[in-house]
C-alpha cells in the first residue's frame, strides 16, 4: 500500500514484487485479499487505491480531529505571529505532527499532519522529552547521525528547556529553519504534547524568540487548563 502515492497512483504486480522481494504467488495472494476487502481496485494497468480506504480515511480524520477550542487557539496564534503553528506528540523515537496551522507567508515551514519527525534535534523534541527516561534518550541518540554520545547533548538541551519553560532551535535538523516550542501539560502533570512556531531563521532573531515563547506558553497553558485531549494522549 505504501507504494501508492500521488506520483504513482497505480502499481502492478511486478512493481510490488520488485519492491518487496516477495514471491509473485505471495504478492498475488496478498493483492487479492486487499482487493476483496476494498483496499485495492483492479485496473487495466495495475491496482488503484480501493473505495474501502474512504471509510478508513473518514475514521482517521475524525479520530485525529482536535476540539474546536484547541483549533481556535492555534488559528489565533498563527494569525498573530504569521508563522506555522505545529502540535506534536511523542511516539516511540519520533514526534508526530497531530495538528498544524500554516503560516500565511509565501516562505514558510510546513509538515503534514501524521508526519513523523526525528527526536534527536529540534525545539519540539526538547520540550517533548522533558520526562523521558534514560533508555529512551539512548535510543533517540542511536537514531541520530551522532550516535550514543548524543545523549549528553540531548540531556543538556532538555534540562535547559525545562529550566526556562521553552526551547529554541536554529538549523539543528534543517539549515535555515528555526523553531520555538513549549510543552503542553496533561492532567497528570507530565508533558503530553509540544506546541511550536517555526519558519525561516531570518524571521527568528534572538530579540523575538522570547516574545514568541511567552505567547506559546500562554496558549499551551490555556490548552492544559481545559484538559488537552487527543487519541494519541497517554490518558487514553
Amino acid at each position: 500500500m505504501s507504494l501508492l502515492s500521488e506520483e504513482r497512483p497505480v502499481v502492478s504486480i511486478r512493481d510490488i514484487v520488485e519492491a518487496t522481494g516477495l514471491a509473485k504467488t505471495t504478492v498475488i495472494r496478498l493483492v487479492q485479499t486487499l482487493e476483496q476487502n476494498g483496499l485495492l481496485w483492479a485496473a487495466p494497468n495495475g491496482y488503484l487505491p480501493g473505495p474501502g480506504l474512504w471509510r478508513w480515511a473518514h475514521l482517521a480524520r475524525s479520530s485525529w480531529e482536535l476540539p474546536p477550542e484547541t483549533r481556535k487557539f492555534m488559528r489565533d496564534l498563527g494569525a498573530r505571529r504569521r508563522e506555522t503553528v505545529n502540535l506534536y506528540m511523542l511516539r516511540d523515537i519520533y514526534r508526530v505532527c497531530v495538528a498544524q496551522q500554516e503560516s500565511p507567508q509565501p516562505l514558510r515551514h510546513v509538515v503534514h499532519v501524521g508526519d513523523e519527525l526525528p527526536l534527536w534535534a529540534g525545539a519540539s523534541s526538547k520540550a517533548l522529552l522533558r520526562d523521558a527516561p534514560d533508555a529512551l534518550l539512548r535510543r533517540v541518540a542511536l537514531s541520530s547521525p551522532y550516535g550514543e554520545g548524543h545523549v549528553k547533548r540531548l540531556r543538556e538541551w532538555i534540562d535547559e528547556a525545562a529550566h526556562q519553560g521553552w526551547a529554541v532551535s536554529h538549523g539543528e535538523r534543517e539549515d535555515g529553519l528555526s523553531a520555538v516550542a513549549v510543552p503542553v501539560i496533561g492532567r497528570s502533570g507530565t508533558v503530553v504534547a509540544a506546541l511550536s512556531l517555526s519558519g525561516p531563521t531570518v524571521r527568528f532573531p534572538d530579540g523575538l524568540v522570547r516574545e514568541l515563547a511567552d505567547d506559546l506558553r500562554k496558549v499551551a497553558g490555556e490548552m492544559s487548563e481545559r484538559g488537552f485531549d487527543h487519541p494519541l494522549s497517554p490518558t487514553h
